[in-house]
Parts: structure tokens; C-alpha cells; sequence
């Protein structure tokens, strides 16, 4: 039985019941001697009135009011179904609005507000050094030393735990629980002290952590080969065997004894960037040694540092003790360079560090966006809104007649809002979900956030949310409104409907101005970025992106110790990939150009305190090795010199090339980089310094927007087990580039082939073309400029057509005028220009609003441009122009319609 089965059941018996106690009084009547017609018509008399006692007791049941909001439910579908346009339009527009936002709103949790595996998230904190080094600041992590001096000392903290943050990707090989066989996976493999986990508030999940040697953190000698799973690596690798505590494993070729897995959900180092999103990851202890007791940067190992403060300590409380505590630490340090570099400390909320600054901008200007086109969205509803209330003023009258309450009509008008939000929050679920399928890949490159965003509770909640605000932004003005209607004078009209007066006409014309506004400030925006992105395109590169296939591989270094793995892995690779038909040539090195897999930092150091020492002490170069095909594949220029050549080998005299910014960085200027030909700048292993053999022409390196930096390279040919750098640069990742005939992406399968024969671990490293590379460099720039041309583009069609709406319903609504104008001997193009006018009236007043809301908007956007300023007149000029025409081009068919009216046909409809 349905609801309103029920209700009329109830109604029924309470009606049955008043005729029973009717009839029961009439026959005591009766008895006492009354006549029959005399006692029916007093106990009537005395009962009252019966409909009205119905309708009384019926109000005071508890589902009274459900009743008559499924009723009014019911009439709102009704209602509804005979208008389909507008159900379209206004669903349609509201899922856009909606759909934006909470895309949007599902990045910003997942980035900015996620719920973080630790117990007391908000009181973890990360640490690290800051100083200078002649003219530059650099923040570095931290020796032993200085964190037990700030865990004696500091009273702020509870706990502080350290570990090595190098991100090392590691083999983990094991037997599998599930069939018994080897499992091999590429794990994140992050050593820690042995309070690390006690700081951060988790336990394993089974098992145990590490035992510490005393209150400092350090593990005891025997657990410096225990290791301690993640529930990833755990299920991935051995088939969720709880049997697996105890039992030998091995890391990268070393052996480890399993003694605990973490709980499901728990991760650590938590993603800053897309390289190790996914990466299940296992714990080492850390195990201290001699190199920590030493107190500079230069010998020992080099921590990062989580600290957990004491309840109700702040972070700039903290911060401010630990910097007196360090700045006494960092006069025990005999080097002055080092000293300098270690002359305080920051103090940072974890949650926050795990956000660039720059991303953090452009998520929340995106966010922004997407309300502002939401708000455009119920803006262009309520306008339709309005409309539909001003056309049912006739039917809103007679309820009111017929004796609905004010409230009664609001509510009727709120529901009908309510079902049409409800219908766009579906919609708009979907369409987030869309969009969020369509940016994957830029939002995985840029926040690190996995191919796939389900739905979460506030996911769920946001989307109820903006359901009811967008029912009561878009319904209470228009339903406030109707019932505010005079009955009187609806009812006296001699036409089919009222019409709209001039205080709704003028609030209909101000929601389509506060449209405009809102659109120009979104597309001048839109425009900036887009600009941007050409300026970015336009800069030169320094090398060569066309048919340019790049392969990048973690390298299994462990099963090649004590061999020289450029002649048994790197060579022989190379050979099979140049016969590959349609390979032009081939190269490997550590990073390409504009790469984010395995950037490394050389830093210089000088004695003495003159304007050179100063300067080349504070010297960083961008450190790469490559081999001698690299100049083929990306068509580097040389300024000076030579590249490297096949006559570079282990037993020639060692070289090195370096570009026109490290000339300018060392010696204070570029006017002759030849000058540096020749000298001896680093030593790549025992009695073999290098010399410098060529300069190269600058390049991008680390991002296109940003100039090039000083860079060092190294041949990798020359490169040995016994040499400085050959563990650090071969070790742990390589880069395969490959320049083609063919199109590079039909390479793929074929590279594949051969580097699973290679080795197999090879066999799942990720290949990108160049070009995906250089547009991946853009970074928070393309993202933005992408989602601001679905955002402005929206709220375009939404301004375009809401001021489309507006002059087409204000024809109709003026037919007679219109009539009445041409019978009088008006002029077409006269009563053209009167509706063209009116739609230059709103457009001139939305785009003076707008352009001041673009200046101060597109002030935000100053960290994301390059090559234009967030003042841009021409930006704004250019934006102002379309918005200008396609608001005319809207106006102009409503124009035409309004002067083809047939003067006859609208006198006899009136």
C-alpha cells in the first residue's frame, strides 16, 4: 500500500468514527424522548463542524506534515512533466554547477583536508635546517647530532623520530603464502629509527616494532636487519600469509627477518609527488654508527626528522626554542660553509609540508573557480526560477483563493527546487566523476593522487550540501516572491497571466548582470593561463622533443654487485635497442630534461671568505650522467668544446661538460665561457679529477617557466664500481631515450621485449614520449589552464543563455507592446534596437562589475603566469570582446523575433 493508501485509510476511519459517536448521541437522544429529526439536527448542532474536526485532529497526527509534503511532492512532479524544457534547463545547469564543485571538492580533501594514519595528526610536526651559503638559503636535513641535542634539551616535544628520505625503490623478493612460488615487487623502502613509529601514534598491526637501543631513537645492533612490512606489501608480496613474521626475506639482495606488519591504511612517507604514490613500502631500522657522531653535513648520514609536541604546545612555540638550541648546535661544526648552512631551523606542520606552496595555490584558485561557476550556475536557476513563478502567477493566486497559506505556497515552490536539486546532484555526480576520469593523469603528475577517486563520506556530504543550498539559493527568492503575490490582482487579469512587473523584470536583469560579471572574471582568468601555457610553448627548450621515446627504469643494482654493470646491463641494452628498426639513435642517463624521476645536486664548497669563495661556495649544480649518444637524441648545442665521444673511457683522461649558467655561476660571468675549458672541477673516483672538455648552450632543466641553472655532467662510459659517483648515479634509476623514425608510442612493446630480457625486473618501467614530458613539466600551469577552459566555457553558455532567457520571455511577455508599437508605425529595426538595447544595457553593466572583479581576481592567479602580467590589458580586453559578441549574438534572435510580430494576430489574442 502506497503513503497516500495509508493516509486516506487513516482519514477514513477517523471519519467513520465521528459518525459513530454522531449516531450513538442521536439514539440516547432518541431514548430520552426527543423526536428523531429534532435530535439528529441537535447532536449535529452540538458536535459542530465535522469537516473542520477532521482537518483539526488530522493536523495534530504526527505524519500530518509528511502527508502533505508527499502531496506536494507529487503535485511538483506533476507539474514538471508538463514543462520538460524547463526541468532540462534547470537540471542541466545545476549538474554543471554542481559537478564542477564537487570535482573540485573531492581533490581538495583528498590534498588538502585528508585524514592523515596517525593518532593526533595535528600535533606531528617535520624539522629540518635552514641557512645560508653565500647569497643563497637552502633548507637540508639533519645529522644525529643536532637531533639529539634538540630531543635533550628541547622541552616541546614528546617524541622525535628520524629517518633516511631518500625515497630508495628496492626489490623485495620473498616466498608467497598464496602459491608457494618467489614474488618479486618494486617497494619504497624507508629506514627509520626505532621510536619512529611510537611517535607517530601507530603500532603493527601483528607482530613487533624495533627495540631501542636507549631514549634517542636508535635500534639496537641486532635489528639492523629486521624489517617491518606495510599491509600493501604484505598482501601484494606473500598472499596475506600471517605466517610471515620470523621468516627471511630479502631487500634488494640483502637479507631481512620480518618482525611486524602495519595496519591497513597506514603509509609513511605520505606522497609528495607522483613517483611513489603507489609504491607499497617496508621499514628498515636504522642502526647508528661512528659517521653519526661526527657534527657536520659533509661525513655523516643525513636524517629527516618527525617531531610530536607536547599537548598544547604551538608550532611557533616549538620552532622558537629549537632555534636558540640550534643556532648553539651549529657552532660545534669546524667547517665554516656547513656552519653557515645550519644556522637555524623550521618547524612545519606535517600536513601542511606535504603541500607545495605553488599547488596548494592552485588548488584552492581552482576550487575558487569552480564556486564561482556553481554560484553563475544558481544564479542562471534562480533567474528561471523567477520566470516560471511570474508565469504561474495566475494558478499561485487561485491556491492562495482557495486558501493555501503563504507558507503552503513557499513550501510547494521548494520542493519543486528541492526535486530539480536533487536531480542535478545526480547528474552532477556524474559528471564529477567524469571529470575527474578525464584529469587523472594530470592530477596524479601534479598531487600525487592515485588513477582513481572514489566517493567518500564527505564526498557524500558536500553533495548533499551544495543539494540543499543550491534548492535554497535558487527557490526561496522566486517562492518568497510568488507568495508575495496580490491574489486580487492575478485573479482580475483579463489574460492568460499577469506579466512581469518592473521590480522583477529590474531583479531578473540583476541576476543576469551578476552572471556577466561572474563570467568575464572566469574568463579573463581562463585567458591569463592560456597565454601562459603559449609563453611556455614558446620558450626555447635548448633540445629536441619530436620522436623522442623516454623509458624510465629502477635499476636492480643488487644483482649486479661486484660487477660492472655499464658493460654487462647498460651496453648490451643499448646495442639491442639502436637495431631496433626505425631507431635513429639511443642514450641513457640518469635524468632527461624536465624529468621528476631522480633529480641529484652537486654542491661546490671554496675556501676562504673573497667575492669568488663566497660565490662558488654557494654553488649548486644540476648533476646528470649520460652517455655519449645523448647529444644525438636531443640535439644539445654546444657552446664551446666538444660532447662526449666514444674515445671517453675508463682508462682516458676523465671529463666533464658543464652549460652556460655554471660558467656565469662560477666565475660571475658568461662573456667568455671558454675559459673554463680545461680546468679541473671534480674528482669522479681515487687520483682521477676531471677536467672540462666542453659548455653546452642552456637548457631547461628543472621546469620550463623557470631559467636554467648551472648544470655538471658526467660520461657515463667513464664511469666504474671503484668511481665517486657510479653507486649514487647508476644504482637506483636510469633513463632510456630513444629518438625514431616511427611514431614513438609504437615503440613501446618492442622496448619492452628487451628490457624484460635484460632483466625482468626491467620489465615494468614506464615510457613516455618527450613531448608528455616537457607538457608534464608545466606542471599546476596546464591543470589550471585545462579546468579554467571548462569553467569559463560553462559559464559562458550559462551567461549567453541566461541572457537569451531573459529578453526571449520579456517578448513574449510584451507582444501586445510590440504590436501596439508596429501598428503605431514603429519602424522593425526601431523595436530591434529597443530589445538590443536592453541587452547592451545589461552587458555594459555586467562587463564594468566583471573587469573590476578580473583585476582583483587575476591577482591570484600571479604565482601560475609566465610571460604576461595578471593585468593584462589585452587579456581582459580580448574576454571582454567575446563576452560582448556572443551576448549581442543571444539578443540579436529574441530582437528578431520581437520585430517579425505580426500586429494583427497580437491585438485579437488580447
Amino acid at each position: 500500500m502506497s503513503w497516500f493508501g495509508f493516509f486516506d485509510r487513516r482519514k477514513g476511519e477517523l471519519a467513520e468514527e465521528l459518525r459513530a459517536h454522531l449516531e450513538m448521541d442521536i439514539r440516547d437522544r432518541i431514548v430520552r424522548g426527543e423526536a428523531e429529526a429534532a435530535a439528529r439536527a441537535a447532536a449535529k448542532r452540538e458536535l459542530g463542524n465535522a469537516g473542520l474536526i477532521l482537518d483539526v485532529t488530522h493536523g495534530f497526527w504526527r505524519w500530518g506534515r509528511l502527508e502533505s509534503w508527499l502531496r506536494d511532492g507529487k503535485y511538483a512532479l506533476r507539474s514538471l512533466r508538463r514543462s520538460p524544457g524547463f526541468a532540462v534547463a534547470v537540471v542541466g545547469t545545476l549538474a554543471v554547477g554542481i559537478g564542477a564543485a564537487l570535482a573540485m571538492f573531492t581533490v581538495v580533501d583528498r590534498v588538502l583536508l585528508r585524514t592523515l594514519p596517525f593518532e593526533h595528526a595535528d600535533r606531528l610536526v617535520e624539522l629540518w635546517e635552514v641557512g645560508a651559503r653565500g647569497t643563497h638559503v637552502y633548507s637540508t636535513p639533519s645529522p644525529y647530532f643536532d637531533i639529539e641535542q634538540w630531543r635533550q634539551r628541547g622541552r616541546a616535544f614528546s617524541g622525535i623520530g628520524f629517518y633516511l628520505g631518500n625515497n630508495r625503490i628496492s626489490f623485495l623478493e620473498g616466498l608467497s603464502g598464496s602459491a608457494g612460488q618467489t614474488a618479486t615487487m618494486h617497494v619504497l623502502s624507508t629506514p627509520v629509527s626505532a621510536n619512529f613509529f611510537s611517535v607517530l601514534g601507530v603500532a603493527p598491526a601483528f607482530g613487533r616494532g624495533f627495540a631501542q637501543q636507549d631514549a634517542g631513537g636508535s635500534a639496537k645492533p641486532e635489528e639492523a636487519h629486521s624489517l617491518i612490512l606495510s599491509d600493501a606489501a604484505w598482501r601484494a608480496t606473500f598472499g596475506e600469509d600471517r605466517g610471515i613474521i620470523g621468516k627471511t626475506v630479502q631487500l634488494s639482495g640483502e637479507r631481512f627477518t620480518v618482525i611486524g606488519v602495519m595496519p591497513r591504511g597506514f603509509s609513511f612517507p605520505l606522497a609528495k609527488d607522483a613517483n611513489t604514490e603507489l609504491l607499497p613500502t617496508v621499514w628498515p631500522s636504522i642502526v647508528l654508527g661512528r659517521g653519526d657522531a661526527l657534527h657536520g653535513h659533509n661525513e655523516p648520514p643525513v636524517y629527516g626528522v618527525i617531531g610530536r609536541l607536547r599537548p598544547g604546545v604551538a608550532v611557533d612555540g616549538a620552532r622558537a626554542e629549537l632555534k636558540v638550541i640550534q643556532a648553539q648546535s651549529a657552532t660545534a661544526r669546524t667547517d665554516p660553509g656547513d656552519r653557515e648552512q645550519a644556522q637555524s631551523i623550521e618547524v612545519k606542520g606535517y600536513r601542511s609540508s606535504l603541500v607545495e606552496s605553488d599547488a596548494r595555490k592552485a588548488l584552492l584558485a581552482l576550487f575558487g573557480a569552480s564556486g564561482l561557476l556553481w554560484l553563475i550556475a544558481c544564479v542562471n536557476v534562480t533567474s528561471l526560477m523567477l520566470a516560471r513563478a511570474t508565469a504561474r502567477q495566475r494558478e499561485i493566486a487561485v491556491r492562495g483563493a482557495l486558501g493555501a497559506s503563504r507558507w503552503q505556497i513557499v513550501r510547494q515552490l521548494l520542493i519543486e527546487g528541492m526535486l530539480l536539486s536533487g536531480s542535478a546532484a545526480v547528474a552532477g555526480m556524474a559528471l564529477a566523476w567524469g571529470m575527474l576520469r578525464m584529469f587523472s593523469r594530470a592530477l596524479h603528475s601534479q598531487f600525487g593522487l592515485s588513477d582513481s577517486l572514489a566517493p567518500n563520506l564527505g564526498l557524500v556530504g558536500g553533495l548533499v550540501g551544495l543539494t540543499l543550498l543550491s534548492a535554497l539559493v535558487s527557490s526561496v527568492w522566486p517562492a518568497i516572491a510568488a507568495s508575495r503575490a496580490s491574489i486580487e490582482t492575478a485573479l482580475r487579469q483579463g489574460g492568460p497571466q499577469q506579466g512581469m512587473g518592473r521590480a522583477q523584470h529590474r531583479s531578473r536583469a540583476a541576476l543576469v548582470v551578476t552572471q556577466i560579471a561572474l563570467s568575464l572574471a572566469l574568463l579573463t582568468g581562463c585567458g591569463l593561463l592560456l597565454r601562459t601555457i603559449y609563453a611556455l610553448k614558446q620558450v626555447p627548450l635548448g633540445f629536441h622533443t619530436d620522436h623522442i621515446l623516454v623509458g624510465n627504469m629502477t635499476i636492480p643494482a643488487y644483482k649486479f654487485a661486484g660487477r660492472n654493470m655499464n658493460t654487462e646491463l647498460y651496453q648490451p641494452l643499448l646495442d639491442r635497442v639502436k637495431a631496433l628498426p626505425g631507431v635513429q639513435s639511443a642514450t641513457l642517463l640518469t635524468e632527461v630534461p624536465l624529468g621528476k624521476t631522480f633529480q641529484m645536486i652537486f654542491s661546490f664548497s671554496a675556501d676562504g671568505n673573497s667575492a669568488d669563495a663566497i660565490r662558488q661556495r654557494a654553488l649548486e649544480a644540476q648533476f646528470r650522467v649520460v652517455g655519449p649518444e645523448a647529444q644525438r637524441v636531443f640535439g644539445f648545442s654546444m657552446l664551446r668544446g666538444r660532447f662526449f665521444a666514444e674515445q671517453d673511457t675508463p682508462t682516458s683522461q676523465a671529463v666533464v661538460i658543464v652549460n652556460r649558467a655554471f660558467v656565469k655561476a662560477y666565475y660571475g660571468d658568461d662573456r667568455d665561457p671558454g675559459k673554463i675549458l680545461g680546468q679541473q672541477l671534480v674528482s669522479i673516483g681515487e687520483k682521477r679529477q676531471t677536467v672540462v672538455v666542453g659548455v653546452l648552450e642552456d637548457e631547461r632543466q628543472v621546469a620550463v617557466s623557470e631559467p636554467s641553472k648551472p648544470e655538471l655532467e658526467v660520461c657515463m662510459r667513464q664511469l666504474t664500481p671503484e668511481s665517486m659517483f657510479y653507486r649514487i648515479a647508476e644504482g637506483r634509476v636510469m633513463d632510456l631515450a630513444v629518438r625514431t623514425e616511427r611514431d614513438p608510442e609504437q615503440m613501446t612493446p618492442d622496448l619492452r621485449k628487451i628490457m624484460k630480457a635484460a632483466s625482468p625486473d626491467l620489465a615494468e618501467s614506464d615510457f613516455h614520449t618527450m613531448d608528455q614530458v616537457v607538457e608534464g613539466s608545466f606542471g599546476s600551469q596546464m591543470l589550471a589552464a585545462r579546468l579554467l577552459e571548462i569553467f569559463a566555457g560553462s559559464a559562458l553558455l550559462l551567461s549567453v543563455a541566461g541572457i537569451y532567457a531573459l529578453l526571449a520571455y520579456l517578448v513574449v511577455q510584451r507582444t501586445r507592446e510590440m504590436g501596439l508599437r508596429i501598428a503605431l508605425g514603429a519602424q522593425r529595426s526601431q523595436v530591434m534596437r529597443l530589445i538590443l538595447r536592453q541587452a547592451a544595457w545589461m552587458l555594459t553593466s555586467g562587463l564594468a562589475i566583471g573587469a573590476a572583479l578580473a583585476y582583483f581576481g587575476s591577482r591570484a592567479l600571479r604565482s601560475f603566469l609566465y610571460g604576461v602580467q595578471s593585468g593584462d590589458l589585452w587579456t581582459l580586453a580580448s574576454v571582454t570582446l567575446l563576452l560582448l559578441a556572443c551576448g549581442l549574438a543571444a539578443a540579436w534572435l529574441p530582437a528578431r523575433r520581437a520585430s517579425r510580430v505580426d500586429p494583427m494576430q497580437a491585438l485579437r489574442a488580447e
